[in-house]
């Protein structure tokens, strides 16, 4: 179990110590999709939804995600986000969402940035859930990812 960074000597699970890493620049982007019927779509695009803006609240939910990414992941460090940006595209089935989060520190944004992009979708699922209980999430993936003593990574 030694090999295992989040298992100890006694195969109990701990947050990795991080201390003696030193700080890079480190950047995660991750997607997602939500489909949708083609009504629904209509509805978002024309902020027909009841429950109000539904991108623009699903923006501001993918944001507080990824800043309380460690209050969800339980191994995960707390991190001084630099920046997290949420961008939304129509697709012919639904809606893509694109997340990009950025730090300066001792471990990777990957976790944030999918955070992000999952919060993001189940809030237009939860916005517009009253006309579509249908829609499907997924898939959420990383796309890249930068810094760090592993380099960089980008999906084929």
């Amino acid at each position: 179990m030694s090999d295992l960074t989040h298992i100890d000597a006694s195969g109990a699970a701990h947050m990795v110590d991080v201390s003696s890493k030193p700080d890079t620049m480190r950047e995660a982007v991750a997607e997602g999709v939500i489909a949708m019927q083609p009504p629904v779509i209509a509805a978002i695009k024309a902020g027909d939804i009841k429950k109000g803006d539904v991108l623009g609240t699903a923006r501001i939910a993918g944001i507080m995600a990824a800043k309380r990414t460690s209050d969800l992941i339980p191994l995960c460090h707390p991190l001084p986000i630099s920046s997290v940006s949420v961008d939304f595209n129509y697709v012919e089935t639904g809606i893509h969402v694109e997340t990009k989060v950025r730090t300066s520190g001792k471990t990777g944004v990957e976790m944030e940035a999918l955070t992000a992009a999952s919060i993001a979708l189940l809030t237009i699922y939860d916005m517009a859930k009253a006309l579509d209980k249908g829609m499907t999430i997924g898939p959420v993936r990383l796309l890249a990812k930068s810094g760090g003593k592993s380099g960089d990574w980008q999906a084929t």
